[in-house]
């Protein structure tokens, strides 16, 4: 590697928000990523898509901590994330440190993930309450006005059984901003959502994106895709086969990879 190469690697810019480099996860001698490399400016909507198992869900996980990456590297904010680097070796956190890292990073699952046995507005409090040590009165505040944002302010008090998968979707969006992050990741967030419930949810993302949170959605919207993300990346098979603005990896794809998923998605969309 080269001085300016090293250095590149070394400082990320600071218009980055994220920047992955080279990054490669394994389970059980099954290589899930080969060597990702990905930059996510701040205010920058980049929207994930590949086949089932080709390593997208698991690269977000990543970025967060949920799985230990090994090899590579990713940043968030200008800090690598689960390590310290003590002059070109890395050493793994405590937990409690990628704890704090993480805090800085709200993650919406497919399934929503809410408590049963909170209601809406205790299900956003909860995080910023016993995480951050925030005053119950203070964080009731802010979930109610983060339930309005999402439209459900009406329905605060309500537990998530007795709410729709797209209703508790949107409680899950707003538990995850009630922590402030710098980032938001998505992954597949209306995949596990009946078709007329899926709009809902993506109108909160849509308004998100305007608002310039930074974000990278995994998802197979593709007219979702299209009409918010500022970059568009396909992965297959545990790497990035391209990546571009949305009208040209949608509309003018290069892969034969690329042509061959859009198509199939397209046909499934058609004849469901």
């Amino acid at each position: 590697m080269t001085a300016a190469a090293a250095a590149e690697t070394a400082q990320p810019r600071t218009e980055r928000l994220v920047h992955a480099v080279n990054v490669t996860k394994s389970f059980h001698h099954n290589e899930v990523l080969k060597g990702i490399d990905l930059d996510v400016d701040r205010g920058q909507v980049v929207c994930l898509l590949g086949p089932s198992g080709s390593g997208k869900t698991t690269f977000l996980r990543c970025i967060n901590q949920l799985e230990t990456i090994d090899g590579g590297r990713i940043w968030v904010d200008g800090r690598l994330m689960g390590y310290d680097d003590r002059d070109g070796r890395l050493y793994r956190l405590k937990n409690k440190q990628i704890a704090a890292q993480r805090r800085e990073i709200g993650m919406v699952f497919q399934r929503f993930n809410l408590f049963p046995h909170m209601t809406a507005i205790e299900n956003v409090m909860e995080a910023p309450v016993q995480v951050k040590g925030e005053g119950k009165k203070e964080s009731r505040v802010r979930a109610q006005a983060l339930l309005d944002r999402v439209g459900l302010g009406d329905r605060c008090t309500a537990y998530p059984a007795q709410l729709s998968g797209g209703q508790q979707q949107r409680v899950a969006i707003a538990r995850a901003l009630a922590m402030q992050p710098k980032l938001m990741l998505f992954d597949e967030p209306t995949s596990a959502l009946d078709p007329e419930l899926v709009g809902e949810v993506l109108a909160v993302i849509r308004e998100l994106a305007d608002e310039g949170m930074t974000m990278i959605v995994v998802t197979h919207e593709m007219s979702f895709a299209r009409d918010v993300a500022d970059t568009v990346v396909f992965m297959d098979a545990g790497v990035v086969v391209e990546a571009g603005r949305p009208r040209e990896v949608l509309g003018n794809p290069q892969h034969q990879r690329t042509k061959t998923f859009l198509t199939r998605l397209h046909s499934e969309h058609d004849h469901p």
